[in-house]
């Protein structure tokens, strides 16, 4: 008996320079922090025989679309081409306020697969990294979420504008990607 591979779609937010660029926040990019826990997400589910992963930024320089809208159209299409089962897109969020803090994920609507996924990887975002559960938050307006043709989630790993949080992420990326890697095998049952 075969047992196919759960295709995994890592989206690592955001461009490295131009048009569609992240947040910046206590000297560090969010579009450098999504790469990195990313890459190490795809070490993780790759080193697992259960998965098969792919990453909308496999190298650090690459730009997707050639603008704003474009880039996030690019993301939902490759996801969509490759017949991905999971979506995962990963950002940093960020607020005036430097307090705020922890982790949140987005889904499409409460009603989903996704909403499951979601929940899941904030358990383990929130053992792996300490980071308060902020929970799940339905945007049905986000094109990432509304264009995949398969369960969505953006995952805001925490706050690029706190200082605590932003170090946090950029000194330990694996502890981010741990998270959701372990949130996608709790999913599944794995």
């Amino acid at each position: 008996m075969t047992i196919t591979a759960i295709k995994v779609y890592i989206d690592q937010g955001h461009n490295p320079f131009g048009f569609n660029t992240g947040a910046e926040g206590n000297g560090y990019f969010e579009q450098d922090i999504t790469y990195e826990v990313g890459k190490i997400l795809y070490g993780y589910l790759s080193a697992d025989p259960n998965f098969e992963a792919r990453l909308s930024r496999p190298d650090e320089d690459t730009v997707l679309g050639t603008n704003n809208s474009g880039s996030l159209v690019a993301r939902a299409n490759m996801a969509n081409a490759w017949g991905a089962d999971l979506f995962v897109s990963i950002h940093t969020n960020s607020a005036e306020d430097p307090s705020a803090n922890g982790s949140e994920a987005l889904v499409y609507s409460e009603d989903s697969p996704a909403y499951e996924l979601a929940e899941d990887i904030l358990v383990r975002l929130n053992q792996e990294t300490g980071l308060r559960n902020r929970g799940v938050v339905i945007r049905p307006g986000l094109y990432v979420l509304r264009k995949t043709n398969m369960p969505a989630v953006l995952v805001e790993i925490g706050f690029i504008s706190n200082p605590e949080e932003a170090q946090l992420m950029v000194e330990y990326p694996e502890l981010f990607a741990r998270g959701i890697y372990l949130g996608i095998q709790d999913y599944y049952g794995l």
